[in-house]
């Protein structure tokens, strides 16, 4: 079973288009419960396996442990896209944005993979975690969402270390600018029209994420053209 993150929408939903059409049994969540069950239902003609819906915020103990409770069985591969934008100068952000940030990026990835490894550290899962090449750059204007992105890379960096014995993987990916939602809710108003589609880096990333008996790539960056 697949479980993705952050599939209402843009990354997570189109990812969810093209496992669902391979007949690959799915679990979706994210914090809009009705968004989500409307992505889910779309993709339930498309495929023989179940498409389930759990909403959960992952920012909230409770809700994660929820959301795990609620599986119907161990998933083999989890695909954290959920995360939000938040950009401006740093005189402008409000300290409640940046809280929101802060909670929808670094704390729902730490709460998501703590309940991970306390449940399957021993079990041959693949942990997907999305971030973005603010990762790996310093932008001006997006200093509070550069500093999260950073947090969420120091901190996988670090559990990979700890899960050095472990048959648990984890992949870390960097996508640049895509034409999604992402945008609007952001803050930040650009033209987006030359980005890369959902579904385009959706495509990438389920290629690079192919592995062998013996191998996985376990960075990958995709950039806009």
């Amino acid at each position: 079973m697949l479980l993705i993150t952050g599939a209402s929408s843009g990354l997570g939903a189109a990812l969810a288009a093209r496992y669902a059409k391979e007949n690959q049994a799915l679990t979706l969540t994210g914090r809009d419960a009705k968004r989500l069950q409307t992505v889910a239902n779309a993709l339930t003609p498309f495929s023989t396996e179940s498409i389930g819906a759990i909403a959960a915020d992952l920012s909230d103990e409770l809700s994660v442990q929820s959301l795990f409770d609620g599986l119907t069985s161990p998933p083999k591969t989890v695909i954290h896209c959920a995360g939000s934008g938040y950009f401006g100068t740093i005189a402008s952000q409000s300290a409640k944005d940046i809280q929101v940030l802060l909670n929808n990026n670094v704390t729902s990835t730490i709460l998501l993979l703590r309940e991970l490894v306390k449940r399957y550290q021993d079990q041959a899962v693949t942990v997907v975690v999305v971030m973005s090449t603010a990762a790996l750059a310093a932008k001006a204007g997006e200093s509070t969402y550069c500093a999260a992105k950073w947090a969420v890379r120091g901190f996988i960096e670090s559990l990979r270390l700890e899960l050095k014995q472990s048959p648990m993987k984890i992949i870390a990916v960097y996508p640049g600018g895509m034409d999604t939602d992402f945008w609007p809710s952001s803050g930040k108003t650009l033209d987006t029209s030359n980005f890369m589609s959902a579904d385009e880096a959706a495509g990438m990333l389920k290629q690079a994420l192919l592995a062998t008996e013996h191998g996985y790539i376990s960075d990958i960056t995709i950039q806009r053209g």
